[in-house]
């Protein structure tokens, strides 16, 4: 028995040095690979494409997989790339995601690489823009890639590369992105033991690592409702049922939800009417008003009461003044919470620490955005980091914010996110 102790505690000695060996390999061609880096990033972002329509950014990264030797499959959910790498020794799957898509956005930036890209969002013509850095994901997997396919004899499992479409939602009416890549099987054959996963973030110093275990971004359902009342002339109130005041006393009441049914000193939460649309003219009481909005939750059970509350508000309150209202939630998206599993999360913070310097990887605090990183932590375990891209001495508040004209990445911080994805995955490949 004491033999067989000993063989173990050896053999898990062995793996370690090697894993160790492997990272500083891996930590050497992650700074020989910076420029390379850069450089797809410059041209993907100089190049965005709206999600489901990334056809020219899956091409380049499905040619630079096939040249690294890598098994590649391409068309998953519409644009998506899978490549599988089989490492030489036996071991755990361990996935790792990037999102492909950009926004319609014109870009503002003067960066000799901005966009001058034009697309069709939703039957209009808009400008194109990585302007959430996605293009940055792109590229650090890329390099991730390259890296891991070069010890590939050395690796003990197997890393499946997952290239993602569509995570800024599809376009409407269309199925895409995370939930669309699950239905058609990314997570099986081989079946994926742990997914990893990192965002840019322009308001985190280059140079710095934050993350949170549990929940860390919130669930998100966008919503419709349709205000239906009696139309008359603007003249004659009394004759009409008056859709646009049935709608601001719904908007008024809506705020209570968070204030009054959310325990804020637990978790967030947002209800929020982004458009309302109704009427055509100055003395016209319409028939009809339409509001879009968004709901954003940090747990299912609070999500959940998000819903509940807001189907009874609006229905209720219509109902009162003698009108109707129709709701629908999701109306196109919905994403679940990006819960980043506690256990995995201790497991692997030794490994963003020793990669990043442990003053340098912070705790951050769950914020109320959304990702459909989720979909992907409701089937697996999963951690999702975020990756410093803010110039260092610059203020986060005055930076330009994600999804915004002027959004910036300072591309030095590259290099810490091929250098992380390579540690986790080699380290959880160790077991440690």
């Amino acid at each position: 028995m004491k033999k067989l102790y000993f063989i173990a505690i050896l053999l898990n000695t062995t793996i370690c040095f090697g894993q160790t060996t492997l990272k500083t390999k891996a930590a050497q061609q992650a700074e020989q690979l910076k420029d390379k880096v850069i450089a797809w990033r410059r041209d993907f972002h100089a190049n965005p494409e709206l999600g489901n329509h990334e056809t020219r950014t899956a091409g380049i990264i499905a040619n630079h997989l096939k040249a690294l030797g890598i098994e590649v499959k391409t068309g998953v959910a519409k644009t998506g790339v899978v490549g599988l790498l089989k490492g030489g020794k036996p071991g755990p799957v361990v996935a790792l995601r990037a999102d492909m898509d950009g926004l319609p956005i014109i870009e503002r930036t003067a960066v000799p690489f901005a966009s001058k890209i034009k697309s069709t969002y939703n039957n209009a013509e808009v400008g194109v823009m990585h302007a959430c850095g996605h293009d940055t994901h792109v590229a650090i997997l890329m390099g991730v890639a390259e890296i891991l396919s070069s010890i590939k004899k050395e690796l003990h499992g197997t890393v499946k590369f997952i290239f993602q479409p569509a995570e800024e939602g599809a376009p409407f009416g269309e199925e895409g992105g995370a939930e669309l890549m699950i239905k058609e099987g990314v997570l099986a054959n081989p079946k994926v033991d742990a997914i990893f996963g990192l965002h840019i973030n322009a308001q985190t110093e280059v140079g710095k690592i934050t993350y949170r275990p549990g929940g860390t971004m919130a669930a998100v359902n966008d919503m419709q409702i349709v205000v239906k009342g009696r139309q008359a002339h603007g003249a004659y109130p009394w004759s009409s049922v008056d859709p646009i005041v049935v709608s601001a006393q719904i908007i008024n009441s809506l705020q209570t939800i968070v204030s009054r049914n959310i325990n804020v000193t637990e978790n967030a939460a947002v209800v929020t009417i982004g458009s309302i649309q109704g009427g055509n003219r100055s003395n016209i009481i319409p028939e009809q008003v339409t509001m879009l909005g968004t709901l954003r939750a940090l747990s299912t059970e609070d999500e959940k009461t998000l819903i509940e509350r807001v189907k009874t508000i609006a229905t209720k309150t219509a109902e009162a003044a003698g009108a109707t209202a129709e709701v629908k939630i999701p109306l196109s998206v919905r994403y679940p919470v990006t819960y980043n599993d506690p256990k995995l999360t201790e497991k692997m913070l030794p490994t963003l620490q020793a990669t990043a310097g442990a003053a340098n990887v912070l705790l951050r605090p769950a914020v109320t955005g959304a990702e459909d990183f989720s979909f992907f932590q409701e089937k697996i375990p999963g951690l999702f980091i975020f990756l410093g891209g803010m110039p260092k001495g610059q203020d986060p508040l005055k930076t330009a914010a994600h999804h915004t004209p002027d959004f910036y990445v300072d591309e030095s911080g590259l290099t810490l996110g091929v250098k992380a994805l390579c540690n986790l995955t080699l380290d959880y490949m160790a077991g440690k």
